[in-house]
């Protein structure tokens, strides 16, 4: 008798801990589409059945989508694990593919490629941003934004706007000045005094005229050219110092920088991070880091598309702000 009335005791201790536990969150990677100015946009709504935080991730600069796939580097995904950590710290997220990448066509540009300039992409942030701010299950004071690299330029684009409010901010290694100014840091870095000059001209030419001298170098015409250059032009007329300054006093923002990324070292970074002086920033400063968040100090583009998972670096610094 002892026994079986030890045996039930057992077994009610067992049952009673396994009700006390609650189950993990069920998340799940909803196809969405949205409208921006005639584009009809495709992405990845990750979310639960719970009202709560939400993020809007911007990819890389480039034909990269919703997952940070890129079709020069390959399958990078590192958009695709951002949310996922996301999701482990309880917050939604909305990931899109740009125009021209993976589900999104060209829309109403297919007629005319080259009139796919910067204010394009930010009206597809902008979209996107309005779109996870009316989902029921979406908590509008808490709307945050994550950009890698140029995606920035969009992000801090739109924070800067007063409708939808975005609360906090997240700019991983993003450019931190003029477009060309930025080409040309990494040109000054690697190439010889005679490509330099020519490289000089050519952004003078490219600045006052709008065109591209026929004599560059072949890696730079691979840079910039006939068929890019309405692009390059009004993304160069963008000024990230000027975005920053203009995005509201307090308000939380992350910028990580990294020794192992020479387009975001944190030298480069330094003049981005003054301007943001007026909100709540916080700086990262990552070691061995590379540009799409992954531990390899290499800095070479021909690992990009090698599979890994995030920094742990990244990761804990995502978990540390998530709250703020």
């Amino acid at each position: 008798m002892r026994r079986v009335v030890a045996a039930l005791l057992s077994v009610l201790l067992i049952a009673g801990c396994g009700s006390a536990e609650a189950p993990p969150p069920t998340w799940a990677d909803d196809e969405v589409t949205f409208d921006a100015d005639g584009l009809t946009i495709h992405g990845t709504y990750r979310h639960r059945d719970a009202s709560g935080p939400a993020a809007l991730l911007i990819s890389e600069s480039g034909p990269t989508d919703r997952n940070g796939d890129n079709k020069v580097v390959g399958p990078v995904g590192n958009m695709r694990q951002l949310a996922e950590t996301l999701s482990d710290k309880g917050v939604a997220s909305l990931r899109y593919d740009k125009i021209g990448t993976g589900a999104t066509k060209l829309g109403p540009y297919a007629g005319k490629p080259t009139e796919v300039v910067s204010g394009v992409y930010t009206a597809g942030a902008t979209a996107a941003l309005k779109f996870l701010a009316e989902r029921a299950d979406t908590d509008a004071a808490k709307l945050s934004i994550y950009a890698v690299g140029e995606g920035a330029i969009h992000a801090m684009t739109v924070a800067g706007a007063a409708d939808p409010k975005v609360h906090s901010l997240v700019l991983f290694q993003p450019l931190s000045g003029r477009y060309l100014d930025m080409i040309t840091n990494r040109v000054r870095a690697g190439a010889t005094p005679e490509v330099l000059t020519s490289w000089l001209r050519a952004v003078e030419e490219i600045r006052a005229n709008g065109t591209v001298p026929a004599d560059l170098p072949e890696g730079l015409s691979a840079i910039v050219n006939k068929d890019n250059v309405k692009a390059i032009v009004e993304a160069d007329k963008i000024d990230p110092i000027r975005l920053a300054a203009a995005l509201p006093d307090g308000m939380p923002v992350l910028l990580t920088c990294s020794d192992s990324d020479a387009q975001a070292s944190c030298e480069i970074e330094r003049p981005l991070i003054e301007a943001l002086g007026h909100t709540a920033l916080t700086v990262v400063e990552l070691k061995g880091v590379n540009h799409v968040l992954r531990d390899d100090p290499s800095d070479s583009i021909a690992h990009y598309g090698q599979p890994g998972p995030l920094s742990p670096q990244v990761v804990d610094a995502v978990g540390s702000f998530v709250d703020k």
